[in-house]
């Protein structure tokens, strides 16, 4: 079996639409600013509106054009959304494909590494353990809101951003990035949760909540074994970390400002070992991108030349 495998060559069955991964990947870089927001994903219409064709996702693309894009990263779920229904599909979709991802990383990591302890692999093989029960969870409460695998088109964005060919940097990645980011989302969705009096959504998603601090402590522990007495490679897996943090920030909507939609989850976080100086650099990192203001107005710029052209093309 191949080793290091690029983010396009895996595997999925007819029922998947694999999506560009550059419109997350360049919210992270984008200034907060209204004009600059709005022309580049004027750009990234026609390959946003490829992306979703013969997805659930199509249907939005023709009421919204680019703007639903914003509007799923931007706005935090709220019960008296009428588009609830949709995101909230569109959010369990997504975390649905990141368990799948996050299955696949471990799994690449006990097969990329093979002169690696074996305690690490062990470490690895109970991950990809965990993972694979988190893709069923998810699954069925993908289920439980009335959606399927494969209605939305699904990004290779965590995979491609976190799998680093180097040991240390693949699990700062993956445990410490990734995983760390799912600590911020599993907790926001228990939160909406416990507010709409959803139970098994709660218990199912705080049960995964929980292996996913253990998964992160994997990723704090062996990044100290692999980087120990060697304070430069410890620096460049930090950096690493860093950029991966950076680009799950997904331009601010992952952050500790008071219009985030997902905010970070420093309690679960210091739990998984997140000391607090890491967590200080997370708010630094994840602070920036555009605000959520800056993102309606976009939003609402973007509707009406999306309107616009639907009218000339119908004209």
């Amino acid at each position: 079996m191949k080793r290091f495998i690029n983010h396009e060559e895996l595997a999925r069955d007819s029922r998947f639409v694999r999506q560009d991964s550059a419109m997350v990947t360049i919210l992270a870089q984008v200034p907060d600013d209204v004009d600059t927001l709005v022309e580049l994903l004027d750009k990234l219409t026609p390959m946003i509106e490829k992306s979703v064709q013969g997805t659930e996702a199509a249907p939005l693309f023709e009421a919204y054009g680019p703007a639903f894009m914003l509007v799923t990263l931007n706005e935090p779920l709220n019960p008296d959304d009428p588009a609830l229904d949709s995101r909230l599909r569109q959010r369990f979709h997504g975390i649905f494909a990141g368990e799948l991802q996050a299955l696949e990383g471990a799994g690449r990591s006990l097969w990329d590494f093979p002169d690696a302890p074996w305690e690490f692999k062990m470490n690895m093989a109970r991950q990809c353990w965990d993972e694979t029960r988190h893709v069923q969870i998810f699954e069925k409460l993908l289920d439980h809101v009335g959606g399927w695998v494969g209605m939305y088109p699904e990004s290779s964005f965590l995979f491609e951003c976190a799998c680093s060919d180097d040991p240390a940097m693949r699990v700062a990645g993956v445990n410490r990035g990734l995983e760390g980011l799912a600590c911020d989302v599993f907790r926001d969705m228990i939160r909406y949760a416990e507010k709409v009096g959803d139970e098994k959504m709660r218990q199912a998603i705080d049960y995964v909540l929980a292996d996913e601090l253990t998964h992160v402590r994997f990723g704090s522990d062996w990044v100290r074994e692999f980087t120990k007495d060697d304070p430069e490679y410890l620096e460049r897996t930090q950096e690493f970390r860093r950029s991966v943090d950076k680009q799950f920030s997904l331009g601010g909507a992952r952050s500790n400002r008071e219009d985030a939609a997902i905010p970070i989850a420093w309690e679960d976080r210091k739990d998984a070992g997140f000391t607090e100086e890491e967590l200080q650099e997370l708010v630094e990192l994840s602070g920036g991108g555009p605000s959520r203001e800056t993102m309606r107005e976009a939003a609402r710029i973007l509707l009406e030349r999306h309107r616009a052209r639907s009218q000339e093309a119908g004209a």
